[in-house]
């Protein structure tokens, strides 16, 4: 009875310390767990952790469980970690699915306790430094397992065959030894133990797999590479070489040299066509380099979206992903160029995509064409983009890729898409159109943008090619404007002829953008949400006039004005005194002389009163106005 007793209060003790512990397991924990891991290990990208700011909401790198409570997936890679991952660290998130370190300088020993995280199911370490043996503890949850590139010795252990879960097992490029072990694993799909030092014959159940699995082993053995000595070879057919040999002695030695003659002639002359063909071909597709590029996108766009911004980066630079500080994002190119990509439009700048990464990411891509500054030059204007970009009315640029042969622009997907899809597009979905203060808060957030812009880099910096479609809108509709700062890193070639309605009159004639044509295209963004019309060329598109100035102002001088506003704001009622206060703001933007336009800041200010007013008095309806008390067209 007294033995009862005893294994009965250790078997409670036993219980409570595992339920102490898994209350104990918790976003806390978890924090101090990565503070440590991160403390003890050198790393060249800054990351944004600290003891102040929460885990699930800003740390880079970190996804949270949907309630909160656990830290599910740590993604990290080419952040720049040197050295040994510490033991006693990561493994305490016993909550983690999903481990990402790859592309980074990590050495020695992979600690046993990081493989063995009950939860983990994939585990990404390519590209690293790490040496020693694989551990033989690993999670029974596995189903991604990643080591290649790196340096482990040793045979692959026997308690892989344990992992039924496991779907691809990458171990490439190691310095493994010994036997392959007969992994039968029923769902394995992608298996690579190439270049290692691996030997013996290859198991029947990865007989399955392409030889490129198992190539770079000189030891290996079995199908799919050369049988292994000792089993029977295949039949081959008989020799010939007698045959060929009696054959050759009835031919007399003069016949002979007239065949090696020709046969030595017939070869020059095919060397000869070789190389005027190769010079032709050179010739031609050495000029047209960028417009051949450009057909072939433009052919396999709907084939393969994802490789529209992929087929110009060089291998040898595919980690050469810039990141703005600042930017919460951790991804390389190498998680770009794997990303499903869909059109999202394409532009006066350049292709727009929108990528979903794997882990769910989604980001917008920018691939800039006819880029005519060189890098040094390229990235200085990338700074000073960095550097405008920290407002709450600019949609700040989040990364960039440079290569001789491509351009790209990483920006956040928004939602809630364009001021031109809301605008012309709710109407064709059913949606409700945009109301008279919507429209007036998104107007005023573009001007603060805008303002922002021309306040920074010394006063000279532009956007450039403002319009609908680069104004984003965030959920709560605050106006943003994106794409700022790429007239300066593009050809000055012509207009689109779709877009030449937002272009002021001397930019059409110089190709040169300035502030004040920036607020001209800014007054033309006002016409359109005043009007509801697209300044488009759109033959027979009723909601589309390119000269959107001179139709407005045609109206005003020869009907009421009443005429010119969207008929979906003329439902809204005592908004009329507003609308004419917006629409001679927007005119004196669209004033012809640039020196007769406004600054931003007035824009501002006036824009800002006529918000205020929705409380004024008594208003007079625009029925019952007199013309010449409207709007003076300029």
């Amino acid at each position: 009875m007294q033995q009862l007793t005893v294994i009965a209060f250790v078997a409670a003790s036993f219980l409570f310390a595992n339920i102490r512990h898994a209350k104990s397991a918790d976003i806390n924990s978890d924090k101090q767990a990565l503070l440590a891991f991160a403390a003890s290990l050198p790393h060249g990208r800054k990351l944004n952790w600290s003891f102040t700011t929460p885990v699930c909401t800003s740390w880079v790198g970190v996804t949270c469980t949907p309630d909160k409570s656990r830290v599910q997936t740590l993604r990290l890679p080419a952040v720049g970690l040197f050295g040994p991952i510490p033991s006693d660290t990561l493994g305490k998130l016993d909550a983690l699915e999903v481990l990402s370190l790859r592309s980074n300088r990590l050495t020695v020993d992979l600690p046993p306790d990081v493989g063995s995280i009950p939860a983990l199911h994939s585990l990404y370490l390519q590209h690293n430094n790490l040496s020693g043996i694989i551990p033989t503890s690993l999670s029974s949850s596995l189903t991604f397992l990643d080591l290649s590139y790196n340096t482990f010795d040793g045979e692959i252990p026997l308690k892989v065959q344990n992992l039924s879960q496991l779907i691809a097992l990458l171990l490439q490029n190691n310095s493994l030894s010994g036997p392959i072990p007969d992994l039968q694993l029923p769902k394995l799909r992608h298996l690579n133990l190439s270049n290692n030092n691996l030997s013996g014959p290859i198991p029947p159940s990865l007989q399955k797999f392409p030889a490129s699995s198992f190539l770079g082993n000189a030891f290996l053995c079995g199908f799919p590479l050369e049988p292994c000595s000792g089993t029977a070879p295949s039949p081959s057919p008989p020799s010939p070489s007698k045959t060929k040999k009696s054959f050759w002695k009835k031919i007399s030695r003069g016949v002979m040299i007239a065949i090696a003659a020709g046969g030595g002639v017939l070869l020059l002359i095919l060397i000869l066509l070789l190389l005027i063909c190769i010079f032709k071909r050179k010739k031609h597709t050495e000029p047209t380099t960028a417009s051949s590029k450009g057909k072939a996108v433009a052919a396999g766009r709907a084939e393969n979206p994802k490789e529209d911004y992929s087929s110009g980066v060089q291998e040898a630079e595919r980690n050469k992903l810039v990141f703005f500080e600042g930017s919460s994002y951790n991804f390389d190119l190498e998680d770009l160029l794997r990303a499903s990509a869909e059109v999202l439009g394409k532009g006066s700048c350049g292709t727009t995509y929108k990528a979903v990464l794997e882990d769910g990411i989604t980001v917008v891509v920018k691939r800039l064409k006819e880029v005519v500054v060189g890098k040094k030059d390229f990235e200085q204007q990338m700074e000073i983009i960095g550097r405008v970009g920290q407002h709450q009315n600019v949609a700040p640029l989040r990364a960039y890729y440079y290569s001789k042969d491509e351009k790209l622009f990483v920006y956040d997907y928004v939602q809630s898409g364009s001021l031109a899809a809301v605008l012309h597009g709710n109407k064709a979905a059913g949606r409700d159109p945009l109301d008279w203060e919507t429209r007036v808060k998104i107007s005023l957030g573009v001007a603060r943008g805008i303002a922002h812009l021309h306040a920074e880099g010394g006063g000279k910096f532009i956007h450039g090619n403002i319009k609908a479609s680069n104004v984003l809108l965030s959920q709560n509709h605050d106006g943003c404007v994106s794409e700022f700062g790429l007239a300066q890193l593009m050809t000055a070639s012509q207009t689109p002829t779709r877009l030449v309605g937002y272009r002021a009159p001397e930019v059409l004639e110089t190709k040169k953008s300035t502030q004040k044509s920036d607020v001209y295209s800014f007054g033309v963004l006002l016409l359109e949400m005043l009007t509801g019309k697209a300044p488009l060329r759109s033959p027979g598109g009723e909601d589309s006039i390119e000269h959107l100035p001179r139709w407005v102002q045609s109206v005003v001088r020869e009907e009421w004005t009443a005429e010119v506003f969207d008929v979906d704001l003329l439902r809204h009622p005592n908004i009329e005194d507003e609308m004419v206060q917006m629409l001679q703001v927007a005119m004196a933007c669209v004033a012809i002389v640039p020196d007769q336009r406004p600054k931003m800041e007035e824009v501002i200010r006036r824009i800002t009163d006529i918000r205020n007013s929705y409380s004024s008095g008594t208003r007079t309806p625009l029925e019952d106005r007199p013309k010449d008390e409207t709007v003076q067209a300029p």
